[in-house]
């Protein structure tokens, strides 16, 4: 069993930043892609960001992409969301995940297992 546990979310202002923190336990963590999703009230979970097994690879949603930073430390079992530039727009509860390969996609069905999310404000 696989058991993910985010952390770091809370109340910031626009042009603000945060990072986000996944701890992981119960798989090897080395092995696998980890993604990054959102999920706004109202709306369906959408994809952010992905980092490979190595952390070699990333991928983000165009909505993010060069503000977001994903990152990996495979000897503390952590990934992590550097969010710079907020906009009230990225107001979600945000949701890591693990994927069932080494290479993540923007697809939630690729991944297997989510943690409970954290709550991400960003006030204008």
């Amino acid at each position: 069993q696989v058991q993910l546990v985010e952390s770091g979310g809370g109340l910031v202002q626009a042009g603000g930043s945060l990072r986000l923190s996944c701890a992981a336990s119960g798989r090897t963590f080395s092995s696998y892609a980890m993604g990054w999703f959102r999920q706004a009230p109202g709306k369906e979970r959408e994809f952010v960001a992905t980092i490979n097994w190595s952390g070699e690879h990333t991928y983000y949603a165009n909505s993010v992409e060069g503000r977001f930073t994903v990152s990996r430390d495979n000897t503390k079992n952590t990934v992590y969301l550097q969010m710079s530039s907020l906009k009230p727009e990225d107001t979600a509860i945000y949701y890591c995940a693990t994927a069932s390969s080494q290479y993540g996609t923007s697809w939630y069905r690729h991944y297997n297992y989510w943690g409970q999310g954290t709550q991400v404000t960003v006030s204008s």
